[in-house]
């Protein structure tokens, strides 16, 4: 008999309740005596037995990770198109990969610097997987900026240029400012003035917009969010847990 099946009777036992009727059992029917007697049952099996409880919470969780998922594949499905086809997102990797990665990034977050090195690892050696990357600054008017930045370049300079200032602002320790900005660009050898000068057009703008609205849509609170394929998943994963969400997805 499992902890959860001998907690019934567990609390029948302590209770003294193996006699009494049917509707003895049921709350709504118990007499005033009956539902202390019962709920002092409780009370003493769960103090004598705190493992049930924990295997209760872990049971609950569990139900609601696959109801999450559940939901979120619909999520997915519904929002495909903004997901992989939006038309302005950089994306590297192998563009004919049998699997799409999507990160949804802010150049503040700290698990985003985590993961950066081994996402790059796993799209260098596994050599099948297309990412593409989602401007998604939430972390204030720093990580607001890096990301106009880094969708500048893009306009500016090309898929070439968003990688160099995408690498280098997941690697920058420093403060976030125009005149940091500017440094680092030509420090890269890019062309610095037409990065600045392209932040302020309306479609930057435009480009983080609707990075928000499609975030908000798949309910995304915190990076970095992942989608694997068809599976979202909300924060950081290690590389080994990334190659084993890509094999299931290929499976």
């Amino acid at each position: 008999m499992t902890k959860l099946s001998s907690l019934v009777a567990g609390l029948l036992v302590s209770a003294s309740l193996w006699s009494a009727p049917a509707h003895a059992f049921d709350i709504e029917n118990m007499t005033d005596t009956e539902r202390v007697a019962f709920g002092q049952a409780v009370r003493g099996y769960f103090l004598e037995n705190p493992e049930v409880m924990l295997e209760i919470i872990t049971a609950l969780e569990e139900k609601q990770a696959a109801v999450q998922a559940t939901d979120d594949v619909e999520l997915v499905q519904q929002n495909a198109e903004g997901l992989f086809n939006d038309g302005f997102s950089w994306e590297g990797g192998n563009p004919d990969g049998d699997i799409t990665i999507v990160e949804f990034i802010d150049y503040r977050c700290g698990f985003c610097r985590r993961a950066f090195p081994e996402v790059s690892e796993l799209i260098d050696t596994d050599g099948n997987i297309r990412l593409i990357v989602k401007e998604y600054p939430i972390l204030g008017d720093e990580s607001t900026l890096a990301s106009r930045f880094a969708i500048a370049a893009k306009i500016a300079g090309g898929d070439d240029a968003y990688k160099t200032v995408h690498d280098g602002l997941m690697e920058f320790r420093g403060s976030i400012n125009p005149a940091s900005l500017e440094a680092f660009a030509r420090d890269a050898g890019l062309d610095a003035d037409a990065i600045i000068a392209t932040m302020q057009l309306p479609r930057v703008d435009e480009i983080i917009a609707a990075n928000r609205a499609l975030g908000q849509r798949l309910a995304i609170n915190g990076t970095p969010t992942f989608v694997f394929g068809n599976q979202m998943i909300r924060g950081y994963v290690p590389i080994d847990g990334m190659r084993e969400i890509v094999a299931e997805e290929r499976g």
